[in-house]
């Protein structure tokens, strides 16, 4: 099968590294080192400081307006300014540069890349990964009908559902992990819960939930809102509580298999949950709130739901999954969350699109 030439869109905000900020760079990263090991050549567009190894074009994140343009009282916040200036002058290279690559895939967040794919030559597909935002919607809604060269992809069943209002019929490729690198641990340590600490992951009811199973709980992860961080989370630490920080995935890999349940706790409707996805490979059930995709990715032999916000039903979820057996969530995990399927599920898009 030859070769394809593809430009992928990365986040502007955050560099696509470890440790990783979020989800969305953990899957780019992942996604970009599987294409080029398949043999396509790949050139990733992202913010600065990004991995090295991936041969990462910088978007233009420094905004080169005057002082006068400056001093208009119509001036927007500088993060939204320069994020716009970052896409406007990729779409804009990207529609000059007709025969360089053979497909673009926009796995950013921002409106531009789709507002614009009918400036392209080549055919774009964007992948949703969260739920509707009123930016990319509209943006969505704009563009052209069905001539217009962008198909769509979703991360989950669910996110696909999200969406079928102003896009229909969104192909749904689950995000994958490396189950070659998240590899089975041997569990029956603390439970652990891992992800950007804010308010919409509900830090504060898997501590709460971990308190009352008595269980004990590992917190890991970026501290992405230090007030939340502080005045929520630092007082529930101490005695079997722990935050370790902000790990590479070496290292969550060591943590999260050593586990004897993985908490996870949206306080909204999570798109997806690569979390989930990471524990599963590492043989690590899962204890979570039934919302998003989660029932979407669990099933009995490998995960426990409790109704969303029942931090009770939480703990008692912790318990009863601590019981399950860790070949089963790894069985899991090969059959609905590899990264070789999701791979291929981006192959077909792509070879459709070009053909």
């Amino acid at each position: 099968m030859s070769a394809l030439r593809i430009a992928l869109i990365a986040s502007a905000r955050h560099p696509i590294r470890q440790p990783f900020p979020g989800g969305l760079e953990a899957h780019t990263w992942q996604l970009a080192r599987q294409l080029h090991s398949r043999g396509h050549q790949v050139q990733v567009f992202g913010g600065p400081g990004s991995d090295a190894s991936l041969g990462v074009r910088e978007l233009p994140v420094r905004v080169p307006i005057s002082d006068h343009a400056r001093r208009d009282v119509s001036m927007p916040p500088e993060s939204f300014l320069s994020e716009h200036h970052a896409y406007l002058a990729l779409m804009l290279e990207l529609a000059d540069d007709g025969d360089r690559y053979d497909v673009v895939h926009n796995n950013s967040l921002h409106y531009l890349p789709v507002a614009m794919a009918p400036s392209l030559a080549m055919p774009l597909v964007t992948t949703l990964h969260t739920p509707p935002t009123p930016w990319l919607e509209s943006a969505v809604q704009a563009r052209p009908g069905s001539s217009s060269p962008v198909r769509f992809a979703a991360v989950s069943r669910y996110t696909a559902a999200q969406w079928s209002g102003s896009v229909p019929g969104a192909t749904v490729v689950r995000n994958g992990v490396d189950t070659a690198f998240w590899t089975p641990g041997p569990g029956g340590g603390s439970p652990v819960w891992s992800g950007r600490l804010v308010p919409e992951k509900g830090t504060e009811h898997a501590v709460r939930a971990a308190r009352r199973a008595g269980t004990g709980l590992r917190l890991a992860g970026p501290i992405s809102d230090p007030a939340y961080f502080r005045e929520r989370i630092e007082p529930l630490l101490g005695d079997d509580i722990h935050y370790v920080g902000h790990l590479d995935h070496a290292e969550l890999v060591e943590l999260v298999g050593s586990a004897s349940v993985a908490v996870v706790s949206p306080c909204w409707d999570e798109p997806y949950g690569l979390v989930v996805a990471e524990a599963l490979a590492c043989g690590t059930p899962v204890a979570g709130y039934a919302r998003g995709a989660l029932p979407e990715l669990l099933d009995d032999s490998c995960g426990v739901l409790a109704a969303p916000g029942d931090v009770g039903g939480l703990a008692a979820a912790i318990v009863r999954a601590a019981r399950l057996h860790r070949a089963a969530a790894r069985r899991r995990a090969e059959r609905v969350c590899s990264v070789e399927a999701m791979v291929l599920g981006y192959e077909r898009l792509y070879r459709d699109l070009v053909a």
